[in-house]
């Protein structure tokens, strides 16, 4: 159970016992109880009357010689500055006199970790220690909930800025936080994706996952293959053949940069030896009777299959991982796997004995859907197990042979499903997922007889048969994508439906702020 030690307090107060729902929810304007973050940190101590008060002197210190301790202040500054109007300078060293925001690395705790930070408050200072650059912006983004909400401001706002006084000690529950993005049935443009980079970036999400190929689409230029864009990305792709458009490799890299910028790490995802129709449809020579399928705009699954027997398929696919892999500096290349049903049960396990090594062979991580666990070769793979079901016992197996698990359970984490019957966007095969049903999980427990040593973390898919828009994007992946991003970072003993629900509650004002187009669900109080 995660402590809360108050100033002057006889004992240690569990966070079960302090205000939650409504009277935890700060009034606008109010200074944001320290605890009230998301996601839950590890251990939350507050000291009464230690507020510090953010002024147009407070200056903002970096670790001095290191450039990505100053990167992460430059942000910081350029987040504080819109709504405050004070200058903020970032500076490597700072005089005592001034009221300072400290950003210091070499903090030397292993507990920390690589994600971890300290963040302690009094009256004159802010400081936020990390063992890594990582913690410093994952501190940073705890400093600015603990802002007043007028902080998303984009215009100068006349109030005083305090942040409670008392300390935070935090570091992730799970290594693997993610958010997927299906850009294949629907292309959304590299502005919609640094924007849902953006939003997903303040919840400690660590790894965003682009669905970059499918039947109704191919988004990403592999120079040695043309036609998959100019045919696969071309007019009229996309469900109901309003999705054309793809990625080059120029937007593929800045995507990449801009989202290490934020601590997030790419991972493609070429969806095979299914949910290939595009690319057939541009290289007829990929089917095993050379004819090139018609063009799918529906939402079917499950009719497409590479010619398992044809070294033209292999001599495709090691193409397609050997030009992504240069181009992505990210451990994991997700090849897919899942649905591959117009492909023998000899025939997949044949392509994914030869496939999964080439990833190996380019220096990455093979990564696919939980079906590639029916072969031997995924030993050093890491799967997404995204069934339905609480038992696998193939996954289960393969997991007691050395692969990782990343848990994405369709009816918890799939944030294309509908909240409701009357939401107007997405799907609902997997049932209805309202916030609590996505919160309401544990990823460590949730599959019988796999351990918890086993799940490398958590992702919460968004797939795009029904999104035309990053409005859409944000309905359907806020408020839920908290809930998963709590799961994966927050102990499993802070995990209390009522405490989240007040502080989601707290933070829908943020998102109206900087107008992110959110679901306002009626679990929730919203302030």
């Amino acid at each position: 159970m995660l402590i809360v030690v108050a100033l002057g307090l006889p004992a240690a107060v569990p966070i079960a016992a302090l205000p939650t729902a409504a009277s935890a929810a700060p009034a606008a304007g109010a200074v944001p109880a320290l605890g009230s973050v998301i996601p839950a940190p590890v251990e939350v101590r507050p000291v009464a009357g230690a507020d510090f008060r953010l002024g147009p002197l407070t200056v903002i210190r970096t670790q001095p010689g290191s450039a990505a301790a100053r990167a992460v202040g430059d942000q910081l500054a350029r987040a504080l500055r819109p709504a405050t109007g004070y200058p903020l300078p970032v500076l490597p060293a700072a005089p005592r006199v001034l009221p300072t925001i400290s950003l210091l690395l070499g903090a030397g705790e292993a507990q920390l970790g690589d994600e971890g930070y300290r963040l302690s408050v009094d009256r004159r200072s802010i400081t936020i220690r990390a063992n890594k650059p990582a913690g410093l912006f994952a501190g940073t983004q705890t400093l600015r909930q603990l802002l007043p909400q007028e902080i998303e401001s984009r215009t100068p706002v006349r109030r005083s800025w305090s942040v409670a006084g008392g300390s935070i000690v935090d570091h992730p529950r799970f290594a693997y936080r993610g958010s997927m993005l299906d850009v294949a049935r629907h292309f959304h443009t590299p502005d919609e994706i640094r924007a849902y980079i953006d939003e997903i970036s303040r919840f400690k999400i660590n790894h965003l996952h682009l669905h970059l190929s499918d039947d109704q689409g191919w988004r990403i230029q592999i120079d040695s293959w043309p036609r998959l864009t100019t045919v696969g990305g071309g007019p009229g792709t996309g469900v109901d053949g309003t999705g054309p458009g793809y990625l080059t490799k120029a937007d593929y890299r800045d995507l990449v940069r801009y989202a290490a910028a934020r601590h997030i790490t790419i991972v493609p995802e070429i969806d095979m030896p299914g949910h290939v129709n595009a690319a057939q449809v541009a290289y007829p020579e990929l089917t095993c009777d050379g004819v090139a399928p018609p063009p799918r705009t529906d939402t079917a699954v499950g009719y497409s299959s590479l010619c398992i027997g044809s070294e033209t398929t292999y001599r495709f696919v090691e193409d397609v991982i050997r030009e992504l892999a240069a181009l992505t500096p990210g451990p994991y290349l997700h090849i897919g796997g899942d649905e591959a049903h117009a492909t023998t049960d000899a025939d997949y396990l044949t392509f994914q004995q030869r496939v999964l090594p080439l990833v190996a062979k380019y220096g990455k991580t093979a990564y696919g859907w939980n079906e590639i666990t029916q072969s031997p070769a995924s030993a050093n793979a890491v799967a997404q197990f995204w069934d339905t079901a609480t038992t696998n016992p193939t996954v289960v197996a393969a997991a007691a042979r050395g692969t990782k698990v990343v848990m994405s359970p369709a009816n918890k984490a799939y944030l294309d499903q509908k909240y409701d019957r009357n939401t107007p966007l997405g799907l609902s095969w997997a049932g209805y997922i309202e916030v609590r049903t996505a919160y309401d999980w544990d990823p460590a427990t949730h599959l019988t007889g796999l351990p918890a040593s086993a799940v490398l973390g958590v992702e919460a898919p968004l797939w795009s048969e029904t999104l035309r828009s990053l409005d859409d994007i944000e309905f359907m992946a806020f408020p839920r994508l908290p809930a998963i991003a709590e799961l994966g970072w927050s102990p499993a003993s802070t995990h209390d439906w009522e405490s989240f629900r007040a502080r989601l509650a707290a933070y829908g004002p943020r998102w109206t702020a900087r107008g992110v187009d959110f679901y306002p669900s009626p679990q929730i109080d919203w302030s």
